[in-house]
């Protein structure tokens, strides 16, 4: 949906959701006076012990003075008992966001919180309200994480979003990237053949490259009703992953960035960050501090330590690619060179910086008696071959699925066979693109003697992965894969193939996968368990639908680290 600014005055004083945003040093000398509206909801991020970022954005007709905000935080949701409050400022030059650090909370501690806006010197209507809550300390029984990623605005309605919202308990949501989406409008773009695209055509409509176009493409996101209520709910902690710049991005470039005609990769990225820091929930960057470096620690009690981990703008090399990078010998495929490429130890994910500051993360969390390492990923860890659909289907129905296909589909479908046949990698912008850089995390969780949950998104399909060392002998870390809000998998351009059997058939490390399904992950930890319950929405193109669990997992901790048992449940 596309918001004409000077037909939201129109929406003016109805209410509605908003999030708190960042204060100004000093007042400005002339603040705006007019009327305004909070119509991009609220949100809070980045929960502490004592302390939590809110957020809100605030719109107004015609203006470059900066506005004034009021803020509440209050134990109750009619604001009697107001806790914490102060004044912060929108300004242009932070596209009127607005971000606080509320410090002074109480441990494991349920708030509600709201933005008004100041009109001649005193706050002016209801404003918009959410509701946030502290991390716990010590002795903590459980702590409940819904955890989503891959949310393609044309492709459907955020029904995972709103499944959130209506959650009975839910301590944080984390997101694991592609919160937004960079591409147009045009027929062929990504997500425009969805019979919704109609009514949520992005904006603007083209491919976003400016900061501009990021800051709109943001706001978009947050006029969706679904969205705004998930963000009210509950805190979230954030991390992109490449869409929030471009698709396949690493450390110096894009796969969908042509600087011929797009420009200068550095001017880009640094456009989308800011954009992003601007309109997400998340703690600003320290000063001097690079913002591609998001790495961070969560504590929740001794019950489990969150690592949110960046692999995408910090330290990434390139990606491989088959058509660019397989050697050809004696007319064949050289899989084995490709394989040597591929190991290179200089190949990187994460940066040593990076690394260093894991290992010592985990180690301190499992000396202090911590029950969970849970790893914050944008990306499968687990190694995955792709399916072979021919040995899954027979001769003849696999004949019958290509011959259904449009011709291209139908290339990539053989290819793909080709690679499960010689036993590679299908997804190398995945963990399985850097062995090597995978065998260093393994080695810290090992070393460590951590019990770690993996958490990955990207992949639009649900996973529950087991992890092992690269000699197949110690089970390290089970893995919990999350399926996309919206965004289409390989199920939605192979219907009725059966993917999910034969992805479980190829690979020793997937247990369970459903490629088609679209939802998020209630994880839910304890000290001697956790259980991942992998939920599903009925469908994304209606906003009427139900949800339903697709399975239910439970690990079980090992007694010197890694996991003892990964079981239905």
């Amino acid at each position: 949906m596309t918001i004409d600014r000077r037909r939201a005055l129109a929406l003016f004083g109805l209410g509605g959701a908003s999030a708190a945003g960042e204060a100004m040093a000093a007042k400005p000398r002339a603040m705006f006076t007019g009327r305004a509206a909070f119509l991009h909801g609220v949100a809070s991020g980045d929960p502490l012990e004592d302390r939590v970022v809110l957020w809100t954005r605030i719109t107004a007709e015609a203006t470059t003075a900066p506005i004034a905000v009021r803020w509440d935080v209050a134990t109750d949701p009619a604001f009697k008992t107001i806790v914490r409050q102060g004044q912060a400022t929108a300004v242009a030059a932070r596209d009127y966001t607005v971000k606080v650090d509320v410090t002074g909370l109480k441990p494991a501690t349920d708030y509600h919180y709201r933005f008004r806006y100041v009109r001649n010197g005193k706050p002016f209507g209801k404003g918009v309200a959410g509701r946030t809550r502290t991390l716990p300390t010590g002795s903590t029984q459980d702590v409940v994480l819904a955890v989503a990623s891959c949310a393609l605005h044309p492709n459907g309605y955020f029904n995972a979003y709103d499944a959130i919202a209506r959650l009975p308990r839910v301590d944080a949501v984390l997101h694991l990237g592609d919160y937004i989406y960079e591409y147009g409008a045009a027929p062929a773009d990504y997500g425009m053949a969805s019979p919704t695209a109609k009514t949520r055509v992005p904006d603007p409509p083209r491919e976003i490259v400016s900061l501009d176009d990021y800051r709109r493409r943001h706001a978009q996101y947050k006029t969706d009703p679904a969205l705004q209520a998930a963000h009210a709910r509950a805190p979230w902690i954030v991390v992109w992953d490449d869409h929030e710049t471009a698709d396949n991005s690493w450390l110096a470039g894009a796969e969908n960035h042509q600087p011929k005609t797009e420009g200068d990769w550095v001017k880009r990225k640094a456009g989308a960050l800011k954009a992003y820091y601007e309109w997400m929930p998340i703690r600003e960057p320290a000063t001097g501090g690079l913002p591609e470096a998001s790495w961070r620690r969560f504590q929740f009690g001794d019950v489990a330590t969150l690592l949110m981990t960046e692999t995408r703008l910090t330290a990434r090399s390139h990606q491989l690619d088959y058509g660019h990078d397989l050697p050809i010998k004696d007319g064949k495929p050289d899989f084995a060179a490709f394989a040597a490429k591929l190991a290179d130890p200089d190949r990187r994910m994460m940066g040593q910086g990076q690394e260093q500051w894991l290992a010592r993360e985990i180690d301190a969390s499992t000396k202090g008696g911590t029950a969970w390492q849970v790893l914050g990923n944008q990306v499968v860890m687990a190694r995955v071959v792709p399916p072979d659909l021919k040995a899954a289907m027979g001769e003849q129905p696999y004949a019958a699925l290509l011959a259904a296909l449009p011709p291209y589909v139908a290339k990539l479908v053989e290819q793909s066979r080709g690679l499960a046949l010689a036993g590679v990698p299908g997804n190398l912008d995945a963990w399985d693109g850097y062995p090597a850089d995978r065998a260093r995390v393994y080695d810290i969780f090992k070393a460590g003697k951590a019990r770690p949950i993996v958490l990955a998104g990207d992949s639009h399909a649900f996973w529950v992965n087991e992890l092992w060392d690269d000699a197949g002998v110690t089970r390290v870390a089970a893995e919990f894969g999350v399926t996309s809000v919206t965004s289409p998998g390989y199920s939605d351009y192979l219907p009725g193939a059966p993917l999910d059997q034969a992805y479980a058939a190829r690979n020793k490390e997937v247990k369970f996968t459903d490629q088609g399904a679209k939802g998020f992950l209630l994880l839910t930890l304890e000290h001697g368990r956790a259980t991942g319950e992998l939920i599903a929405v009925s469908t994304i193109l209606d906003t009427n639908y139900q949800t339903r669990v697709v399975k239910r997992f439970v690990v079980t901790p090992g007694d010197e680290g890694g996991v003892k048992a990964l079981a239905e449940g």
